[in-house]
């Protein structure tokens, strides 16, 4: 008998990644789709051959839905997965975990309370240029790391969502609150500390809403851009800038510095991965291409979740990473809105 997964909000997230991810694994036997407006769901039960919940209780309290995948927008992450939980399911949130560190920790509460599985979808970890980078920092091969950049920008997420247009709750002050850092920041953040094996300890940070309006033609209510520096528990130093208003290409880069050397993720559209030893020999790595809003490849992240409950083992992102990463970007909003240093 195959496992029953449920997913709680049918916006694009769970058109393009999550449902198709269920769909394809091996191990999943059936889809229930609940969404505040029924018709989406609907939507996807045709799209995918699955069924609709009527209302999120009905969704929970289904004894043979295993597995949740928490995708609705971010300011209930911590009323659903937390009832997912304690209704006895192993939960995938989406990212960010939630607004705040205090609802992020009633999540992880729920999750220690109910023994269940917890994992959130921070899925650059698992893109293999990414699996790679970490194989190379952590064997030395550069030496040690001394500083660092990334970047993540696209046009913006009004491109993405379901309804294509500047009413995207993104751009919503009490829906997103987190604006461009909350949405694409917090995935590089726990790149960092998942790349590095090393946490951000300070932050100083510049935030702006330079070019996005809302519906009304007025600037949106949260950052479109943010440009920060960061310090690391270890020492390491390094800068991101995280944006929506990259138009004409998006840019998902980290660069790495090392004693002996550079490493270039996803810096050179040929080559995902370029080593660059101090005698100026390079090793260029062809490895997958990289997940776009315009090319959707298998990102591994429902694959890695439903062997954590088949396998009974511990996810890759745990609650506890996802909270580190979310109170680096609570951190660096408070320090843009402060000009201030601040220790998170």
């Amino acid at each position: 008998m195959g496992i029953k997964a449920g997913i709680i909000g049918c916006g694009s997230i769970t058109k393009l990644r999550h449902a198709p991810e269920y769909k394809a694994n091996p191990f999943v036997d059936e889809i229930v789709f609940y969404d505040r407006n029924p018709e989406r769901a609907y939507t996807l039960a045709n799209l995918f051959g699955g069924c609709v919940a009527q209302t999120v209780e009905e969704l929970l309290e289904d004894p043979e839905v295993q597995v949740i995948s928490d995708c609705s927008s971010n300011e209930y992450h911590h009323i659903y997965s937390t009832k997912a939980l304690l209704n006895g399911k192993h939960v995938l949130c989406e990212k960010p975990i939630s607004l705040t560190v205090e609802q992020a920790q009633e999540i992880i509460e729920a999750q220690k309370k109910s023994g269940n599985k917890l994992m959130v979808d921070h899925n650059q970890r698992f893109t293999r240029a990414h699996q790679k980078a970490k194989e190379i920092i952590k064997n030395e091969e550069l030496g040690k790391v001394l500083t660092f950049k990334t970047n993540f920008g696209h046009s913006g997420p009004e491109q993405w969502g379901v309804n294509k247009s500047n009413s995207t709750w993104f751009f919503k002050k009490e829906r997103s609150s987190l604006g461009v850092a909350g949405d694409l920041g917090i995935h590089k953040i726990d790149l960092i500390h998942f790349l590095l094996d090393d946490e951000i300890e300070q932050v100083s940070a510049f935030q702006g809403a330079l070019d996005k309006v809302d519906e009304n033609g007025h600037p949106i209510e949260v950052s479109d851009n943010i440009v920060c520096s960061l310090k690391t528990k270890k020492g390491r130093l390094g800068n991101a800038s995280f944006s929506w208003t990259y138009y004409g290409e998006e840019d998902n880069s980290t660069i790495i510095y090392f004693e002996k050397g550079i490493l270039k993720i996803y810096y050179n559209h040929e080559y995902q991965l370029e080593v660059i030893h101090d005698n100026g020999e390079k090793v260029r790595y062809q490895i997958e291409s990289i997940q776009t809003n315009d090319n959707q490849t298998n990102s591994g992240v429902i694959d890695e979740f439903i062997n954590c409950v088949r396998l009974n083992r511990e996810p890759l992102v745990s609650g506890t990473d996802a909270l580190s990463s979310l109170k680096v970007i609570v951190g660096i909003i408070e320090a843009a809105e402060t000009n201030t240093v601040v220790t998170i």
